[in-house]
């Protein structure tokens, strides 16, 4: 079927073309669909009708065509191209002018289509089949679910890392909340970072995540609107992401970000857009230098990597055995689309904390209103994760359906809690710290009292320089001071308290562990009938709000089932 004139003919979107009744334009190289506030093409321009030719009775034009690249949003541009045009090909300035608007406004719906196009065809959701919908079911209604749920990633192929790993996990799930939490992993170079996340992360759906390597200063802005939502975004170094760095943090705190841009249109009228992107979104990310991204840090949890011998071995024992071709990696692949699936059948549903008014964090924590809100989400997100063993409830003043935070979730949020509270109340940088406490166990282990910058260095095998910056850090922290001999003018260091990290660590997790038995104490021990953590201590209960609690529990047999966001309707 001949293509009509005055249309895009985009059967080749390597070469679109465009006709009137006398000129031909061919767009080489077809169109960009990235930055809306630019239109960059190579024209190639032609007489297209024999018969014009012969009218202008200048057979030589026949064989005539005028190559340019320019931005059609340019107006300058595009004027200097019509003169051009038509000197060269004599054809009238208004005609040109006419064709290249229109050619303008086609590229401008063409493109817009495409995108469409693009963002339909890279969402691509997988329908569970019964079979793999009830074995996650299984999974998630199972008992002891975080143990086995750790147990599951360690059979994927993450090796050690029990306590970070299972954590990176439940922040990862957090994605589908509406204030979902962030994890950066700190630690030295080639300690695994990136395999952590990487391993964690591939128990993540595909269609819920975006990985990057690098990005441009503008490139968050020019996703679709709802692309990014509820997305896991995974920052392989976040050194390769710094122009992305404050995007990112409105993202993570706003949960929106808006950029107006201005263009030239054809007519040459200058005109805005405004390009909006909306989460929430889960950042994770990896660096070594903690102190330079301390913003990004501040919004984040923060994990250490474990640089032990032990962990060492671990992981050289693993590399040994999958090369030696005794690592079963048709079971770890299978366990990663199971763990997949879990998180395919997790449904958004309100969370409510009876418990909340009564616990606190420690004094010690720097930063104290922003890591009680991350503390008190993250308990949330251990409930969200137990939404298939907890009783649906409903407010019957507006209707909402949530699910309530048991003691048994605020324990085992508080195991994973212990290490992240104790490093957000310590005045040391995590990686100061972790060579502080491996100095402390070289000195006791070698009977010493004082040290060196170079003969720690070559003990422990780290830089003169980074040893340096520790022992200033230390200085300033008054855990360590300097002594120097007068006649030699040799110095060397001493520790003035070896015990203050663990008395801190003590304090930390006394003050958990005796909130949660003081609630303990106050609740009766056991669940209430209708599966309700109401407090018994002569007082109201924690959760005040007046609810019809339907007796449809998650943890019923999977016979009959229904998926819990319709469990209500019934």
């Amino acid at each position: 079927m001949e293509q009509p004139k005055n249309q895009l003919n985009t059967t080749n979107p390597e070469a679109i073309t465009y006709e009137t009744e006398e000129i031909r334009f061919t767009i080489l190289g077809g169109i960009r669909l990235d930055g809306l506030d630019r239109m960059r093409v190579t024209l190639k321009i032609e007489v297209a009708n024999r018969k014009f030719i012969h009218y202008l009775n200048n057979p030589d034009i026949a064989d005539l065509a005028l190559r340019q690249n320019l931005d059609l949003y340019n107006d300058t541009q595009v004027e200097k191209l019509i003169r051009k045009v038509s000197e060269r090909l004599e054809v009238g300035s208004s005609q040109l002018a006419k064709a290249l608007n229109d050619i303008t406004e086609q590229l401008e719906a063409y493109r817009l289509q495409q995108l469409e196009k693009e963002k339909v065809q890279s969402i691509k959701y997988k329908v569970l089949s019964e079979e793999e919908r009830k074995a996650a079911e299984e999974f998630l209604r199972g008992e002891n679910l975080m143990k086995r749920t750790n147990e599951a990633i360690g059979k994927s192929g993450m090796i050690g890392e029990e306590q970070n790993r299972l954590l990176m996990y439940l922040i990862f799930t957090s994605r589908k909340r509406e204030h979902p939490l962030h994890i950066i992993s700190l630690g030295s170079s080639a300690t695994g970072k990136t395999h952590l996340q990487e391993k964690v992360s591939q128990l993540i759906p595909e269609e819920d995540k975006l990985e990057i390597t690098t990005l441009s200063e503008n490139a968050f802005y020019y996703f679709g609107q709802r692309e990014l939502s509820h997305k896991l975004i995974l920052i392989e170094d976040l050194d390769g992401a710094m122009n992305v760095l404050f995007p990112m943090r409105e993202l993570q705190s706003k949960r929106k970000i808006t950029k107006t841009v201005t263009f030239k249109d054809s007519r040459g009228l200058t005109k805005t857009i405004t390009l909006t992107v909306e989460g929430p979104v889960s950042v994770a990310g990896c660096t070594t230098r903690e102190r330079i991204y301390e913003d990004n840090a501040n919004r984040s949890f923060l994990i250490y990597l474990d640089e032990s011998e032990t962990q060492d071995e671990k992981i050289m024992k693993y590399q040994k055995l999958l090369s030696a071709g005794k690592i079963n990696t048709e079971q770890e692949n299978k366990i990663q689309k199971l763990m997949q699936d879990c998180q395919r059948i997790l449904q958004p549903i309100t969370v409510r904390n009876p418990f909340a008014p009564l616990l606190q964090i420690p004094k010690e924590v720097f930063k104290p209103r922003r890591t009680n809100r991350h503390y008190l989400e993250f308990i949330e997100a251990v409930t969200f994760y137990h939404q298939y063993q907890r009783e649906q409830k409903t407010d019957e003043a507006t209707g909402e359906i949530y699910i309530e935070t048991t003691l048994e979730d605020i324990a085992e949020a508080n195991k994973l809690m212990k290490e992240i509270l104790l490093r957000k109340s310590d005045e040391l940088s995590g990686a100061c710290r972790n060579y502080f406490e491996n100095l402390k166990e070289h000195l006791q282990k070698n009977k010493q009292k004082t040290f060196t910058n170079r003969i720690t260095g070559q003990a422990l095998r780290i830089a003169h320089s980074t040893v340096k910056r520790y022992h200033l850090e230390l200085l300033i922290a008054g855990l360590i001071k300097l002594n120097q001999d007068k006649k030699t003018k040799s110095y060397w260091y001493e520790i003035t308290t070896e015990k203050e990290y663990e008395q801190l660590k003590t304090r930390i997790i006394t003050v958990l562990d005796e909130i949660l038995e003081k609630i303990k104490s106050l609740h009766n021990g056991e669940h209430q009938p209708n599966g309700s953590n109401r407090l018994t201590n002569g007082t109201e209960p924690v959760n005040t709000k007046k609810v019809n609690t339907k007796r449809q529990r998650l943890n019923q047999p999977t016979e009959g089932h229904t998926d819990p966001k319709n469990e209500n309707e019934q």
